[in-house]
């Protein structure tokens, strides 16, 4: 087991970086000492099921529950490391011209997000299929990829304009100026069909359809105060959005899915395909024929407030809350379903998990149900060790073979395709001479499902 910095353990005065994977199944927790894998299997079981053992880790992104993870490391920030974890191997490597701030994954491609660039990647074989430059430099690697391909960014460092990129065919699609303010975070639904952003000032979230660029609602955040937006994600049916800040307070914000049919059947506004909002400080009252009632009494209200008040009548509030229990830290927050009951997780960079209930009904504040330690190893792990004894069980990852270090000039000139595949022979033959494992290939369909590729 991993114990200490020699063996793994992150050290309890560290600031951690948690993140989940693209169905919210895995949990990655990215510390000084290396990264480690978590599953979730119910309310009171968190699962290690790997722990890197490795130098100090900056990124760790985990496709679905397969046995790739692209790494980013302290020592080497403009190199990504695609790993095989479960077999301890290094399957490639690439090294870009600055920093790597992101890493997205879906299951055809993976996107790496560079200050002021962003590379797109076949991931079945890991080609590199386009560039996109001179996108709005961000230190924060500002973009997001959606599960069937459309990936947005900002285009624009004085006010928040997106741009919606199709990288599943390469090709454009529309631009949206979501906020007047620069973005800090946006997110995609599950199913693409719909864009959640909030800008620098982070007191409104607005929520458009993909399609068209059209808004479909406008949530008030907060009035008083401007805050820093750390996360906000859609859950998994796409009718709730979680947006937590470095404030106390989680908001929970419900999707009207009828204002989302209208907005699908309106055509694009705008000059040249750019959608345009208002600036954070107005609100615009989603008209719809299920809420024709609310609509007409807030129009009456609203004739005799003055603007600021008329404005903030005209957004819809939060349908549920959680109260953290420390401000000031970063939470990524996501709602799933865990044993058939939604739930929301809040991952904290003090390096714990905390669970909270939630009422997807009548909705309200959510109570703190568990809170699970996510800084030192768990129990019952089984890890790999490829100095190890045959009839040791509970081993630990020392040493791997990995493929030379590849270029970013020979990327693009394809020139690793020979010593990728030879190399990664040498690792899956070491591999099953040591620890048994069955033979397999890179992407064996276990692991990576067999889906249609753009051929474009």
């Amino acid at each position: 087991m991993c114990d200490s910095t020699e063996n793994g353990n992150f050290e309890q005065n560290d600031s951690f970086s948690i993140n989940f994977n693209q169905d919210f199944t895995s949990i990655s927790v990215v510390g000084n000492s290396g990264y480690r894998l978590f599953t979730l299997a119910s309310v009171d079981k968190v699962e290690e099921i790997f722990c890197s053992n490795d130098e100090s880790t900056e990124i760790s992104e985990r496709l679905f529950s397969s046995s790739l993870v692209a790494v980013v490391t302290t020592a080497e920030p403009h190199k990504l490391k695609v790993c095989h974890f479960k077999k301890g191997t290094e399957i490639c490597n690439f090294s870009y011209p600055s920093n790597i701030l992101s890493v997205r994954l879906n299951r055809t491609r993976l996107v790496i997000c560079l200050n002021g660039s962003i590379y797109i990647h076949n991931i079945r074989d890991m080609k590199l299929l386009h560039s996109i430059r001179h996108i709005a430099p961000s230190d924060a690697g500002l973009c997001t990829l959606s599960l069937n391909s459309h990936l947005a960014y900002p285009i624009s460092t004085t006010v928040g304009e997106l741009q919606i990129y199709d990288a599943g065919d390469l090709s454009v699609k529309i631009k949206i100026k979501a906020h007047e303010s620069p973005l800090s975070a946006l997110n995609f639904s599950p199913n693409g069909l719909l864009l959640a952003t909030a800008s620098e000032k982070g007191t409104v979230i607005r929520v458009f359809c993909v399609v068209n660029g059209q808004k479909v609602h406008e949530f008030r955040r907060g009035v008083k105060r401007y805050v820093n937006i750390a996360s906000l994600t859609f859950s998994n049916c796409a009718t709730f959005i979680c947006a937590s800040s470095n404030t106390e307070t989680v908001h929970i914000f419900k999707i009207d899915l009828k204002a989302v049919e209208t907005a699908e059947r309106l055509n694009c506004n705008g000059d040249d395909g750019v959608l345009t909002e208002h600036n954070d400080s107005s609100g615009e009252l989603d008209v719809q024929e299920s809420r024709w009632t609310m609509g007409f009494i807030t129009k009456a209200m609203t004739s005799y407030f003055p603007s600021p008040v008329s404005d903030v009548l005209n957004q819809d509030r939060a349908f549920a809350t959680v109260q953290l229990a420390q401000a000031g830290l970063k939470h990524e927050c996501v709602i799933v379903k865990l044993e058939k009951e939604t739930k929301v997780l809040a991952a904290c960079t003090d390096g714990f998990l905390y669970i909270y209930n939630f009422d997807d009904v009548k909705g309200g504040e959510c109570k703190l149900l568990r809170a699970h330690d996510l800084r030192n190893p768990l129990f019952g792990i089984t890890e790999v060790n490829l100095d190890c004894d045959k009839n040791d069980s509970t081993i630990v990852m020392k040493n791997s073979v990995q493929p030379a270090p590849g270029s970013y000039a020979s990327v693009l000139k394809g020139r690793d395709k020979d010593r990728m595949s030879a190399e990664s022979d040498r690792c899956r033959d070491l591999l099953e001479a040591v620890c048994e494992y069955p033979p397999r290939s890179m992407f064996d369909e276990v692991h990576f499902p067999p889906v249609a590729v753009s051929t474009n």
